[in-house]
Protein backbone atom coordinates (compact mmCIF):
# COMPACT_ATOMS: atom_id res chain seq x y z
CA UNK A 1 0.00 0.00 0.00
CA UNK A 2 2.72 2.57 0.69
CA UNK A 3 4.62 1.84 -2.40
CA UNK A 4 1.05 1.95 -4.05
CA UNK A 5 0.86 6.04 -2.43
CA UNK A 6 3.89 6.61 -3.72
CA UNK A 7 3.00 5.74 -7.13
CA UNK A 8 -0.35 7.89 -7.04
CA UNK A 9 1.31 11.21 -5.58
CA UNK A 10 4.77 10.72 -7.12
CA UNK A 11 3.60 10.44 -10.57
CA UNK A 12 1.20 13.17 -9.98
CA UNK A 13 3.77 15.08 -9.00
CA UNK A 14 6.30 14.57 -11.84
CA UNK A 15 3.33 15.26 -14.85
CA UNK A 16 2.53 18.27 -12.64
CA UNK A 17 6.20 19.44 -12.79
CA UNK A 18 6.39 18.78 -16.67
CA UNK A 19 3.24 21.44 -17.33
CA UNK A 20 0.75 18.15 -18.35
CA UNK A 21 -2.75 19.87 -17.76
CA UNK A 22 -4.63 18.52 -14.45
CA UNK A 23 -6.99 16.58 -15.37
CA UNK A 24 -4.59 14.41 -17.64
CA UNK A 25 -2.57 14.15 -14.56
CA UNK A 26 -4.93 13.36 -12.15
CA UNK A 27 -6.17 10.16 -14.60
CA UNK A 28 -2.54 8.65 -15.76
CA UNK A 29 -1.69 8.73 -11.89
CA UNK A 30 -4.35 7.13 -11.25
CA UNK A 31 -4.00 4.36 -13.74
CA UNK A 32 -0.60 4.19 -12.99
CA UNK A 33 -1.23 2.71 -9.58
CA UNK A 34 -4.37 0.75 -10.73
CA UNK A 35 -2.01 -0.69 -12.73
CA UNK A 36 0.07 -1.81 -9.85
CA UNK A 37 -2.75 -2.63 -7.34
CA UNK A 38 -3.80 -4.58 -10.10
CA UNK A 39 -7.40 -2.95 -10.21
CA UNK A 40 -9.31 -3.58 -13.64
CA UNK A 41 -8.84 -0.67 -15.77
CA UNK A 42 -12.41 -0.57 -16.59
CA UNK A 43 -12.89 0.47 -13.19
CA UNK A 44 -11.60 4.20 -13.74
CA UNK A 45 -14.30 4.52 -16.89
CA UNK A 46 -16.78 3.27 -14.23
CA UNK A 47 -15.94 6.09 -11.54
CA UNK A 48 -15.81 8.75 -14.11
CA UNK A 49 -19.08 8.21 -15.39
CA UNK A 50 -20.47 7.41 -12.30
CA UNK A 51 -20.06 10.99 -11.26
CA UNK A 52 -21.19 12.28 -14.10
CA UNK A 53 -24.34 10.47 -13.28
CA UNK A 54 -25.68 13.08 -11.07
CA UNK A 55 -28.49 15.60 -11.60
CA UNK A 56 -27.12 18.16 -9.27
CA UNK A 57 -24.07 18.58 -11.37
CA UNK A 58 -26.17 19.13 -14.46
CA UNK A 59 -26.49 22.80 -12.57
CA UNK A 60 -22.54 23.28 -13.92
CA UNK A 61 -23.35 23.37 -17.75
CA UNK A 62 -26.45 25.69 -18.13
CA UNK A 63 -24.48 27.99 -14.87
CA UNK A 64 -21.61 27.95 -17.34
CA UNK A 65 -23.54 28.71 -20.80
CA UNK A 66 -25.35 31.06 -18.66
CA UNK A 67 -22.48 33.54 -17.63
CA UNK A 68 -20.95 33.42 -21.21
CA UNK A 69 -24.02 34.63 -22.78
CA UNK A 70 -24.14 37.22 -20.26
CA UNK A 71 -20.78 37.97 -20.60
CA UNK A 72 -20.60 38.31 -24.26
CA UNK A 73 -23.92 40.46 -24.52
CA UNK A 74 -23.63 43.88 -22.59
CA UNK A 75 -25.20 42.96 -19.11
CA UNK A 76 -21.46 43.52 -17.58
CA UNK A 77 -21.02 46.91 -18.93
CA UNK A 78 -24.55 48.00 -17.49
CA UNK A 79 -23.88 46.51 -14.04
CA UNK A 80 -20.39 48.42 -14.04
CA UNK A 81 -22.67 51.37 -15.37
CA UNK A 82 -25.05 50.79 -12.47
CA UNK A 83 -22.19 50.12 -9.88
CA UNK A 84 -20.85 53.61 -10.92
CA UNK A 85 -24.36 55.41 -9.64
CA UNK A 86 -23.39 53.19 -6.29
CA UNK A 87 -20.07 53.89 -5.64
CA UNK A 88 -18.51 56.07 -8.55
CA UNK A 89 -18.23 59.22 -6.55
CA UNK A 90 -16.09 58.11 -4.18
CA UNK A 91 -12.18 59.20 -4.16
CA UNK A 92 -10.55 56.04 -5.90
CA UNK A 93 -14.59 55.20 -7.18
CA UNK A 94 -13.63 53.39 -9.67
CA UNK A 95 -12.38 50.99 -8.11
CA UNK A 96 -15.18 50.25 -5.74
CA UNK A 97 -17.03 50.60 -9.32
CA UNK A 98 -15.14 47.21 -10.25
CA UNK A 99 -15.96 45.76 -6.57
CA UNK A 100 -19.47 45.93 -6.59
CA UNK A 101 -19.68 45.40 -10.32
CA UNK A 102 -17.50 41.95 -9.60
CA UNK A 103 -20.52 41.23 -6.48
CA UNK A 104 -23.16 41.44 -9.06
CA UNK A 105 -21.80 39.93 -11.83
CA UNK A 106 -20.31 37.68 -9.92
CA UNK A 107 -23.87 36.64 -8.96
CA UNK A 108 -25.41 35.47 -11.66
CA UNK A 109 -22.03 33.89 -13.87
CA UNK A 110 -20.35 32.14 -10.75
CA UNK A 111 -17.08 32.35 -12.26
CA UNK A 112 -13.91 34.17 -11.01
CA UNK A 113 -12.64 33.90 -14.79
CA UNK A 114 -15.82 35.01 -16.41
CA UNK A 115 -15.59 37.89 -14.09
CA UNK A 116 -12.06 38.55 -14.83
CA UNK A 117 -12.64 38.93 -18.33
CA UNK A 118 -15.67 40.78 -18.87
CA UNK A 119 -15.42 43.30 -15.50
CA UNK A 120 -11.90 43.76 -16.44
CA UNK A 121 -12.24 44.11 -19.78
CA UNK A 122 -14.04 47.65 -19.68
CA UNK A 123 -13.03 49.05 -16.30
CA UNK A 124 -8.80 48.18 -16.64
CA UNK A 125 -8.79 50.25 -19.57
CA UNK A 126 -11.10 52.83 -18.19
CA UNK A 127 -9.05 53.02 -14.66
CA UNK A 128 -5.48 53.27 -16.68
CA UNK A 129 -7.14 55.99 -18.87
CA UNK A 130 -7.93 58.02 -15.79
CA UNK A 131 -4.55 57.69 -14.13
CA UNK A 132 -5.08 54.87 -11.80
CA UNK A 133 -1.63 52.15 -11.65
CA UNK A 134 -2.41 49.61 -13.86
CA UNK A 135 -1.17 46.95 -11.61
CA UNK A 136 -3.57 48.20 -8.82
CA UNK A 137 -6.75 48.06 -11.43
CA UNK A 138 -5.66 44.93 -12.05
CA UNK A 139 -5.11 43.49 -8.85
CA UNK A 140 -8.37 44.97 -7.92
CA UNK A 141 -10.11 43.28 -10.60
CA UNK A 142 -8.83 39.82 -9.69
CA UNK A 143 -9.17 39.49 -6.24
CA UNK A 144 -12.86 41.66 -6.36
CA UNK A 145 -13.72 38.57 -8.97
CA UNK A 146 -13.34 35.94 -6.06
CA UNK A 147 -16.63 37.06 -4.74
CA UNK A 148 -18.41 34.94 -7.56
CA UNK A 149 -17.23 31.94 -5.86
CA UNK A 150 -18.87 32.53 -2.70
CA UNK A 151 -22.27 34.72 -3.80
CA UNK A 152 -24.79 32.32 -4.84
CA UNK A 153 -24.80 30.81 -8.04
CA UNK A 154 -21.56 29.05 -7.42
CA UNK A 155 -20.98 25.95 -9.39
CA UNK A 156 -17.87 25.59 -7.17
CA UNK A 157 -20.52 25.47 -3.84
CA UNK A 158 -22.30 22.61 -6.19
CA UNK A 159 -19.52 20.43 -6.63
CA UNK A 160 -18.69 20.68 -2.64
CA UNK A 161 -22.13 19.91 -1.91
CA UNK A 162 -21.71 16.49 -3.82
CA UNK A 163 -18.15 15.58 -2.53
CA UNK A 164 -19.50 16.41 0.95
CA UNK A 165 -21.88 13.36 0.01
CA UNK A 166 -25.42 15.53 -1.20
CA UNK A 167 -25.81 18.63 0.90
CA UNK A 168 -28.70 21.02 0.23
CA UNK A 169 -27.12 23.51 -3.15
CA UNK A 170 -29.73 25.84 -1.47
CA UNK A 171 -28.08 25.64 2.31
CA UNK A 172 -24.72 26.09 0.79
CA UNK A 173 -25.63 28.87 -1.47
CA UNK A 174 -27.05 31.14 1.07
CA UNK A 175 -24.12 30.79 3.23
CA UNK A 176 -21.95 32.08 0.94
CA UNK A 177 -23.97 35.23 0.75
CA UNK A 178 -22.92 37.32 3.63
CA UNK A 179 -19.03 36.12 3.43
CA UNK A 180 -19.15 36.99 -0.56
CA UNK A 181 -20.15 40.32 0.42
CA UNK A 182 -17.62 40.56 2.79
CA UNK A 183 -14.77 39.59 0.71
CA UNK A 184 -16.42 42.98 -1.41
CA UNK A 185 -16.35 45.54 1.53
CA UNK A 186 -13.05 44.33 2.80
CA UNK A 187 -11.31 44.68 -0.28
CA UNK A 188 -12.17 48.69 -0.20
CA UNK A 189 -10.46 49.37 2.79
CA UNK A 190 -7.07 48.85 0.89
CA UNK A 191 -8.88 50.32 -2.32
CA UNK A 192 -9.59 53.31 -0.59
CA UNK A 193 -6.25 53.88 1.28
CA UNK A 194 -4.57 53.24 -1.94
CA UNK A 195 -6.09 55.61 -3.71
CA UNK A 196 -6.02 58.35 -1.25
CA UNK A 197 -2.36 57.94 -0.64
CA UNK A 198 -1.85 58.08 -4.58
CA UNK A 199 -4.25 60.97 -5.49
CA UNK A 200 -6.99 58.32 -7.70
CA UNK A 201 -9.68 60.92 -8.84
CA UNK A 202 -13.11 61.37 -7.43
CA UNK A 203 -16.06 60.39 -9.74
CA UNK A 204 -18.12 63.08 -11.38
CA UNK A 205 -21.70 63.84 -10.64
CA UNK A 206 -24.39 61.79 -12.28
CA UNK A 207 -27.60 63.41 -13.31
CA UNK A 208 -30.79 62.03 -12.60
CA UNK A 209 -32.13 61.81 -15.92
CA UNK A 210 -28.65 59.29 -16.43
CA UNK A 211 -29.40 57.25 -13.26
CA UNK A 212 -32.72 56.70 -14.50
CA UNK A 213 -32.41 54.95 -17.58
CA UNK A 214 -29.05 53.22 -16.29
CA UNK A 215 -31.11 51.69 -13.11
CA UNK A 216 -33.40 50.65 -16.27
CA UNK A 217 -31.28 49.03 -18.10
CA UNK A 218 -29.76 47.43 -15.66
CA UNK A 219 -32.80 45.85 -13.46
CA UNK A 220 -33.34 42.75 -16.00
CA UNK A 221 -29.62 41.65 -15.97
CA UNK A 222 -30.39 42.14 -11.96
CA UNK A 223 -33.21 39.89 -11.91
CA UNK A 224 -31.52 36.74 -13.17
CA UNK A 225 -30.40 36.76 -9.64
CA UNK A 226 -33.55 37.11 -8.48
CA UNK A 227 -34.93 34.52 -10.72
CA UNK A 228 -32.48 31.91 -9.60
CA UNK A 229 -31.83 32.67 -5.82
CA UNK A 230 -35.62 32.93 -5.17
CA UNK A 231 -36.55 30.38 -7.83
CA UNK A 232 -34.41 27.73 -5.66
CA UNK A 233 -35.65 29.22 -2.61
CA UNK A 234 -39.39 29.39 -3.10
CA UNK A 235 -39.00 25.85 -3.61
CA UNK A 236 -40.43 26.24 -7.29
CA UNK A 237 -37.98 24.23 -8.50
CA UNK A 238 -34.25 22.83 -8.05
CA UNK A 239 -30.56 24.27 -8.63
CA UNK A 240 -30.24 22.18 -11.66
CA UNK A 241 -33.78 23.95 -13.22
CA UNK A 242 -32.73 27.19 -12.13
CA UNK A 243 -29.91 27.16 -13.75
CA UNK A 244 -31.67 25.78 -17.28
CA UNK A 245 -34.08 28.33 -16.70
CA UNK A 246 -31.02 31.23 -16.22
CA UNK A 247 -29.92 30.13 -19.53
CA UNK A 248 -33.53 30.44 -21.25
CA UNK A 249 -33.39 33.75 -19.68
CA UNK A 250 -30.13 35.38 -20.19
CA UNK A 251 -30.84 34.47 -23.67
CA UNK A 252 -34.18 36.07 -24.37
CA UNK A 253 -32.60 39.42 -22.67
CA UNK A 254 -29.11 39.11 -24.51
CA UNK A 255 -30.55 38.56 -28.30
CA UNK A 256 -34.23 39.92 -27.89
CA UNK A 257 -34.18 42.80 -25.10
CA UNK A 258 -30.49 44.22 -25.75
CA UNK A 259 -29.75 42.81 -29.15
CA UNK A 260 -25.95 44.34 -29.06
CA UNK A 261 -24.93 41.18 -30.85
CA UNK A 262 -26.50 39.06 -33.38
CA UNK A 263 -28.14 35.80 -32.94
CA UNK A 264 -25.68 34.26 -35.26
CA UNK A 265 -23.25 34.90 -32.73
CA UNK A 266 -25.30 32.16 -29.73
CA UNK A 267 -23.51 29.82 -31.78
CA UNK A 268 -19.79 31.01 -31.31
CA UNK A 269 -21.08 31.55 -27.45
CA UNK A 270 -22.16 27.88 -27.39
CA UNK A 271 -19.13 26.65 -28.88
CA UNK A 272 -16.86 28.49 -26.62
CA UNK A 273 -19.11 27.72 -23.50
CA UNK A 274 -18.95 24.18 -24.90
CA UNK A 275 -15.10 24.21 -24.84
CA UNK A 276 -15.13 24.93 -21.10
CA UNK A 277 -17.78 22.63 -19.72
CA UNK A 278 -16.14 19.41 -21.35
CA UNK A 279 -13.07 20.83 -19.52
CA UNK A 280 -14.48 21.27 -15.97
CA UNK A 281 -16.44 18.39 -16.51
CA UNK A 282 -13.56 15.93 -17.58
CA UNK A 283 -11.79 17.52 -14.31
CA UNK A 284 -14.44 16.51 -12.28
CA UNK A 285 -14.65 13.06 -13.25
CA UNK A 286 -10.22 12.90 -13.08
CA UNK A 287 -10.24 14.12 -10.05
CA UNK A 288 -13.18 12.00 -8.26
CA UNK A 289 -11.32 9.09 -9.74
CA UNK A 290 -8.25 10.05 -7.70
CA UNK A 291 -10.40 10.77 -5.11
CA UNK A 292 -11.61 7.43 -4.66
CA UNK A 293 -8.23 5.70 -5.35
CA UNK A 294 -7.30 8.09 -2.23
CA UNK A 295 -10.10 6.35 0.16
CA UNK A 296 -9.59 2.79 -1.11
CA UNK A 297 -5.49 3.47 -0.11
CA UNK A 298 -7.00 4.66 3.10
CA UNK A 299 -5.16 8.10 2.95
CA UNK A 300 -7.80 10.26 4.26
CA UNK A 301 -7.76 8.35 7.21
CA UNK A 302 -3.74 8.78 7.74
CA UNK A 303 -3.97 12.38 7.59
CA UNK A 304 -6.68 12.50 9.91
CA UNK A 305 -4.56 10.96 12.45
CA UNK A 306 -1.43 12.88 11.70
CA UNK A 307 -3.60 16.35 11.74
CA UNK A 308 -5.60 15.01 14.96
CA UNK A 309 -2.10 13.96 16.59
CA UNK A 310 -0.73 17.66 16.29
CA UNK A 311 -3.17 18.93 18.63
CA UNK A 312 -6.75 18.16 19.92
CA UNK A 313 -7.74 21.74 19.91
CA UNK A 314 -10.81 22.84 17.42
CA UNK A 315 -9.27 26.43 16.59
CA UNK A 316 -5.78 25.35 16.11
CA UNK A 317 -7.06 22.47 14.02
CA UNK A 318 -9.04 24.66 11.51
CA UNK A 319 -6.10 26.96 11.63
CA UNK A 320 -3.70 24.23 10.02
CA UNK A 321 -6.57 23.08 7.88
CA UNK A 322 -6.48 26.83 6.13
CA UNK A 323 -3.07 27.09 5.72
CA UNK A 324 -3.17 23.80 3.88
CA UNK A 325 -5.87 24.55 1.74
CA UNK A 326 -3.96 28.16 1.24
CA UNK A 327 -1.08 26.30 0.00
CA UNK A 328 -3.12 23.56 -2.01
CA UNK A 329 -4.50 26.77 -4.15
CA UNK A 330 -1.64 28.01 -4.84
CA UNK A 331 -0.53 24.75 -6.88
CA UNK A 332 -3.99 23.33 -8.02
CA UNK A 333 -6.96 24.36 -9.48
CA UNK A 334 -10.31 24.88 -7.05
CA UNK A 335 -12.39 22.01 -8.36
CA UNK A 336 -10.35 18.96 -8.08
CA UNK A 337 -8.93 20.06 -4.95
CA UNK A 338 -13.03 20.25 -3.30
CA UNK A 339 -13.04 16.36 -4.80
CA UNK A 340 -9.41 15.36 -3.36
CA UNK A 341 -9.73 17.31 0.03
CA UNK A 342 -13.44 17.08 1.08
CA UNK A 343 -12.83 13.41 1.81
CA UNK A 344 -9.80 14.40 3.92
CA UNK A 345 -10.82 17.10 6.02
CA UNK A 346 -14.53 16.87 6.02
CA UNK A 347 -14.51 14.21 8.89
CA UNK A 348 -12.02 16.10 10.72
CA UNK A 349 -14.19 19.10 11.15
CA UNK A 350 -17.74 17.52 12.02
CA UNK A 351 -15.91 15.39 14.82
CA UNK A 352 -15.00 19.27 16.28
CA UNK A 353 -18.53 20.25 15.95
CA UNK A 354 -18.00 22.48 12.59
CA UNK A 355 -21.11 22.26 10.30
CA UNK A 356 -20.35 20.64 6.66
CA UNK A 357 -22.26 23.72 5.13
CA UNK A 358 -20.48 26.26 7.03
CA UNK A 359 -16.81 24.25 6.36
CA UNK A 360 -17.61 24.32 2.63
CA UNK A 361 -17.30 28.35 2.33
CA UNK A 362 -14.43 27.69 4.50
CA UNK A 363 -12.94 25.69 1.76
CA UNK A 364 -14.51 27.48 -1.25
CA UNK A 365 -12.91 31.50 0.42
CA UNK A 366 -9.54 29.78 0.79
CA UNK A 367 -8.74 28.00 -2.50
CA UNK A 368 -10.87 31.38 -3.69
CA UNK A 369 -7.54 33.25 -2.66
CA UNK A 370 -5.52 30.42 -4.64
CA UNK A 371 -6.55 31.55 -7.53
CA UNK A 372 -5.28 34.85 -7.39
CA UNK A 373 -1.30 33.45 -6.65
CA UNK A 374 0.77 32.41 -8.39
CA UNK A 375 2.21 30.04 -9.59
CA UNK A 376 -1.36 28.21 -10.84
CA UNK A 377 -3.64 31.22 -10.21
CA UNK A 378 -6.12 30.97 -13.16
CA UNK A 379 -7.82 34.25 -12.28
CA UNK A 380 -4.39 36.09 -12.05
CA UNK A 381 -3.58 34.71 -15.32
CA UNK A 382 -6.61 36.32 -17.18
CA UNK A 383 -6.68 39.72 -14.96
CA UNK A 384 -2.75 40.06 -16.31
CA UNK A 385 -3.95 39.16 -20.05
CA UNK A 386 -6.60 41.07 -19.81
CA UNK A 387 -4.44 44.04 -18.02
CA UNK A 388 -1.25 43.57 -20.47
CA UNK A 389 1.03 43.18 -17.49
CA UNK A 390 3.29 40.79 -16.37
CA UNK A 391 2.21 38.43 -13.23
CA UNK A 392 5.49 39.51 -11.46
CA UNK A 393 4.48 43.20 -11.78
CA UNK A 394 1.08 42.84 -10.51
CA UNK A 395 1.98 40.12 -7.73
CA UNK A 396 4.08 43.17 -5.67
CA UNK A 397 0.23 45.03 -6.22
CA UNK A 398 -1.69 42.35 -4.67
CA UNK A 399 -0.68 41.81 -1.53
CA UNK A 400 -2.71 44.66 0.73
CA UNK A 401 -5.73 42.19 -1.11
CA UNK A 402 -4.03 39.28 0.10
CA UNK A 403 -3.62 40.24 3.28
CA UNK A 404 -7.30 41.36 3.83
CA UNK A 405 -8.99 38.45 1.86
CA UNK A 406 -7.04 35.94 4.95
CA UNK A 407 -8.56 38.04 7.32
CA UNK A 408 -11.88 37.27 6.10
CA UNK A 409 -11.52 33.57 5.76
CA UNK A 410 -10.29 33.59 9.37
CA UNK A 411 -13.30 35.79 10.64
CA UNK A 412 -15.92 33.01 8.77
CA UNK A 413 -13.65 30.36 10.21
CA UNK A 414 -13.53 31.48 13.82
CA UNK A 415 -16.98 33.17 13.87
CA UNK A 416 -19.73 30.41 12.31
CA UNK A 417 -22.64 33.28 12.31
CA UNK A 418 -21.15 34.76 9.17
CA UNK A 419 -21.86 31.51 6.86
CA UNK A 420 -24.90 30.26 8.90
CA UNK A 421 -26.90 33.15 10.00
CA UNK A 422 -28.61 33.21 6.64
CA UNK A 423 -29.64 29.75 5.85
CA UNK A 424 -30.74 29.45 10.05
CA UNK A 425 -33.40 31.53 9.15
CA UNK A 426 -34.41 30.81 6.29
CA UNK A 427 -34.45 26.91 6.50
CA UNK A 428 -35.55 26.50 10.28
Amino acid sequence: MNLAIIILFGSFLVLLFFGIPISFTLSISSIFTMIYLKIPLMVIGQKMSDVLDNFSLMAIPFFILAGQIMSDSGIARRLVDFSNLLVGRMRGGLAFVNIVASMFFGGMSGSSVADTASIGSILIPAMVKKGYDRDYSIAVTVTSSTQGLIIPPSHNAIIYAYAAGGLSIARIFLAGAIPGVMIGLFLMIPSYIIAVKRGYPVGKEIKLKHVLKTTEEAFLGLFTIVIIIGGILSGIFTATEASAIAVVYAFFVAFFVYREIPLSKFWEILWDSGKTIIAVMFLIASASTFAWLMAYLRIPNAIAQAVLGISSNKYIILLIINIVLLGLGMIMDMAPLILITTPIFLPIVTNLGVSPIHFGIIMLMNLGVGLCTPPVGNTLFVGCIVGKMKIEQVVRALWPFYIVMVLVVLLVTYVPFFAMWLPGILFK
